[in-house]
């Protein structure tokens, strides 16, 4: 029997770790795992800098595999874009030029000069940099941005049980997002997902009130994802098998049922509530 292919991601910013640009990628590409039923084990955040994303490399790689990497961003044409010289040092590989990403930025020069822009050799030769690939890299498909998505198997890739992909993909949240949909759930995630059934309900007392009910539903459940998170209202989510993922949340709502009749039920909630608010 197969394992089960998991997922890393890697997001590279100076912006994003000094607090000038929010990180909404990796929300977005969790959400979209989550559908999928392909599980995100981590997340890390690293800055434009060649030891910090070899070390992130090193560690995700290092992780149970089969296992799919997405790094993003840094893949432009600016001096601390290093991501694709990054994943190549880690790998002990060399740059090669990616012909159809070169032939997107001569259109792109020759479209800057038609506006009336003298193109220097110097602006060329730092948009040109974003056609420097790890040689053993390959096109995803739905290429057809600037900067397509690219990948590079290690030792046999996903589809191999000790295997790995990186997957290097642009910062810029629809550029992500269209690279994702269009190229990698197909070329990479299409079959090796196994969707999760999740079930939720909410309630206006302390997360703490619930505790009984949660200590015997982890233990009556144990292949059922539980969560608590406070608030209000607070949320207890379940995630996993159907039958079981139903099952175990009648004992939530039993429960709720009857700390609801006890008569001090209204005065707590009251007070939880005056409490966040």
């Amino acid at each position: 029997m197969s394992q089960r292919l998991r997922v890393s991601v890697i997001v590279i910013g100076d912006e994003i770790l000094g607090g000038f640009v929010a990180d909404t990628n990796s929300g977005w590409l969790a959400g979209r795992l989550q559908t999928i039923g392909v599980p995100l084990e981590r997340v890390v955040t690293v800055p434009d800098e060649h030891p910090a994303i070899d070390e992130a490399l090193g560690t995700e790689l290092g992780r149970s595999r089969p296992r799919l990497v997405i790094t993003s961003g840094g893949i432009g044409s600016t001096p601390d874009d290093l991501t694709l010289e990054s994943v190549a040092r880690h790998l002990g590989v060399g740059l090669r030029t990616e012909a159809a990403i070169d032939e997107g930025i001569t259109a792109a020069l020759a479209w800057t000069a038609q506006q009336g822009v003298s193109v220097t050799e110097g602006h060329a030769t730092s948009m040109r940099k974003m056609a420097r690939v790890p040689e053993a890299a390959y096109l995803l498909p739905g290429n057809e941005g600037l900067v397509p998505g690219i990948a590079v198997d290690v030792d046999g890739g996903v589809q191999a049980c000790a295997g790995a992909t990186i997957v290097v993909l642009p910062g810029v949240p629809s550029e992500l997002r269209r690279i994702m949909t269009e190229g990698v759930e197909p070329a990479l995630l299409a079959g090796r997902g196994e969707p999760q059934h999740v079930a939720e309900v909410t309630h206006g007392y302390p997360e703490s009130t619930l505790n009984p009910a949660l200590d015997r539903l982890v233990a009556e459940y144990p292949d059922v994802h539980v969560g608590s998170y406070p608030g209000v209202p607070c949320v207890i989510r379940l995630k996993g098998d159907k039958a079981r993922v139903e099952t175990g949340m009648e004992l939530v709502t039993d429960y709720l049922e009857w700390l609801a009749a006890d008569p001090g039920s209204a005065s707590l909630r009251a007070g939880w509530r005056a409490r966040w608010t």
